[in-house]
């Protein structure tokens, strides 16, 4: 069975798509910190917890499994907090890359898969927003992830790595057997989930005069099981074809945040209590992709994506979370 690396394997996206190795035949190998991860969502193959700032591990690691590529999904990823964290970002994201890229060429393996960002693009010039957008990212998490493709080209042509970059946008949902878990949790959609279940008071709107049609901020959902089949598919277009590629994964459907609060009021019967603020620094107003290169390229397109279906996957995942909760907290001491 081919082993497949997969850096951040344990978090929310990098899990869901270690289960679609497993189910496309490959051996997906987990490399995380479990800084946000969790050990629960290792299911599909072996776990090695590391830093990959610590070459000697992944050196360790590489040679015991012989991966014939990565998929790298392992970086930090809020936009708020790299605003006030910058260096946390540059660390975590571009020094951490590095030592990953630097270990791969090492041991010979050179085809990666990046999980990058809409981020990179920062403020949308035109919409939707298609790969040859000009890329000016406005936050550090952005600036960052641009920073790493422009890594993966260098190692491209000096060293002939080869790279598939997936810039996405906002992944949503569940699948039933892994979700969505932060702590805290930023992220939207759960965030509603949340205040609909009375597990926090409110939810707050950051941004009700954008020019969008109901004054908030617009994001491209797409369900993360689409999102790591795509990885799924560019993976074996990187062993079989041996080029690089550049795609957005998207809808190009866009929702606003008050608009994903009424699908989750309508969705469960439950009244989301709201309180408004300004829009933050560092998100723009409205982010939604042009996929059809991606359609094109991979012959992909997102399957679960609608609105409703992210909303019933993710309701049902929080669900199941927050009946689990109290047993865990009975069971490992605080």
């Amino acid at each position: 069975m081919t082993a497949i690396l997969v850096t951040g394997g344990a978090g929310y996206i990098g899990s869901h798509a270690c289960k679609a190795l497993a189910a496309a035949g490959f051996l997906p190998v987990t490399y995380d910190n479990l800084s946000t991860g969790h050990a629960y969502a290792v299911k599909w193959g072996p776990f090695v917890q590391g830093e990959l700032l610590d070459q000697a591990k992944l050196e360790e690691t590489m040679q015991k499994f012989q991966p014939m590529a990565v998929l790298h999904f392992a970086a930090s990823a809020l936009v708020v907090e790299s605003m006030h964290s910058p260096e946390l970002y540059y660390k975590n994201n571009v020094a951490a890359t590095l030592s990953l890229l630097e270990v791969m060429r090492r041991n010979g393996i050179l085809k990666l898969v990046f999980s990058s960002t809409c981020a990179t693009y920062g403020n949308p010039q035109k919409l939707p927003m298609t790969e040859d957008h000009p890329q000016m990212p406005i936050n550090p998490y952005g600036r960052t992830k641009w920073m790493i493709e422009q890594m993966l080209a260098d190692f491209g042509r000096a060293y002939g790595l080869q790279s598939a970059v997936l810039r996405y946008f906002n992944a949503a949902g569940a699948d039933g057997e892994v979700g969505e878990n932060h702590a805290p949790e930023t992220h939207l959609l759960p965030n509603i989930i949340h205040a609909a279940m009375g597990l926090k008071p409110e939810i707050v709107v950051y941004g009700t005069t954008f020019p969008t049609a109901d004054g908030s901020a617009v994001r491209d959902y797409t369900h993360v099981s689409d999102l790591a089949d795509a990885h799924v598919l560019a993976l074996k277009k990187l062993l079989s074809d041996n080029e690089n590629v550049v795609l957005n994964l998207g809808t190009g459907k866009g929702c606003s945040v008050l608009e994903l609060i009424e699908a989750v009021e309508k969705f469960s019967g439950k009244k989301v209590a709201v309180r408004r603020e300004a829009g933050r620094a560092g998100e723009p107003h409205t982010l939604c992709a042009d996929g059809s290169k991606a359609r094109s390229v991979l012959g992909w397109s997102p399957k679960n994506s609608e609105i409703h279906t992210i909303v019933e996957t993710a309701w049902k995942w929080h669900t199941l979370l927050s009946e689990l909760r109290p047993l865990v907290q009975r069971l490992v001491p605080s």
